[in-house]
């Protein structure tokens, strides 16, 4: 069992976030940038619509009275709408009204404290479905054995993306419009959106760097304070080592010296890691 040592980002979605590991995807980069700073949970499952969600919602989160034994989501990403969106004979299509409702009841389980799952640390950010390219997804389909119907178009999807939007602002939680970023970059055109969806559904490389960076942008707007570059490492940087001994380290020293007196979490300095991390 690993011990506590670093609170997390929560990556919570469907496929699109399972995957977000592959091809350089978002959960890839945040681990990197966000290395020896906040640990990136992939919470994606393949398949799911919100319904199916939320059970495993209350699953993955941890009740308020366990909290101070695991680390804490400082950071908690929603990102459905994909699988909620097929056509209604899909069993995986959520009605645009119970979708929406499901939506706020993730967000208020995390924000209520009348919750058990209450954590007040955590910061939301919702995210909105990518485009369908129905060009893409058609012909993979239909490719398959046996062939399949179309199970999504492009307007409905568009929907799903606006109520995203909709959900943020009344519950005033921030959201990166991946539905806008991908259709504007596409030129407008359902068939320029091959250069972002792999099968006209899934972010490919480029996808995923146009959704990561509108996340970005995102946490520096509206929670500066969890921005990469602004927090520190949770231990210190090798130099500490140069000037003291592996005893100070033992005896938690380094915390007293370099932990910042606001935020228990972090303890290394920057100038030190600026100083200091150069080899």
């Amino acid at each position: 069992m690993a011990a506590k040592y670093l609170d997390a980002i929560m990556l919570f979605g469907d496929s699109i976030t399972q995957g977000s590991w592959e091809m350089n995807g978002v959960g890839a980069r945040l681990a990197h940038i966000y290395a020896r700073k906040l640990d990136v949970l992939n919470r994606g499952f393949s398949g799911y619509n919100t319904d199916w969600a939320f059970p495993v919602f209350e699953k993955v989160l941890a009740k308020q009275h366990e909290q101070h034994h695991v680390p804490r989501v400082r950071l908690l990403t929603i990102w459905f709408g994909t699988n909620d969106a097929c056509l209604p004979h899909s069993p995986q299509h959520v009605p645009l009204a119970r979708f929406s409702a499901n939506l706020r009841k993730m967000i208020h389980t995390v924000r209520s404290p009348a919750s058990p799952f209450y954590s007040p640390i955590t910061k939301i950010i919702l995210i909105a479905p990518p485009p369908v390219n129905t060009i893409q997804r058609g012909a993979d389909l239909a490719s398959r054995e046996p062939a399949r119907d179309l199970d999504r178009d492009f307007e409905t999807t568009r929907q799903y993306a606006k109520e995203v939007l909709e959900v943020g602002e009344r519950e005033g939680v921030p959201v990166v419009d991946v539905w806008t970023q991908l259709w504007e970059a596409a030129g407008k055109e359902e068939r320029g959106l091959e250069r972002f969806l792999y099968d006209g559904l899934h972010l490919n490389e480029e996808g995923y760097r146009i959704a990561y960076e509108e996340l970005l942008k995102i946490i520096s707007e509206h929670y500066p304070e969890l921005r990469h570059d602004q927090m520190q490492y949770v231990f210190p940087a090798w130099g500490f080592f140069i000037d003291h001994s592996v005893e100070d380290f033992k005896s938690n020293t380094w915390i007293q010296r370099y932990q910042p007196p606001a935020t228990a979490a972090t303890v290394a300095s920057t100038d030190l890691e600026k100083e200091k991390e150069k080899e």
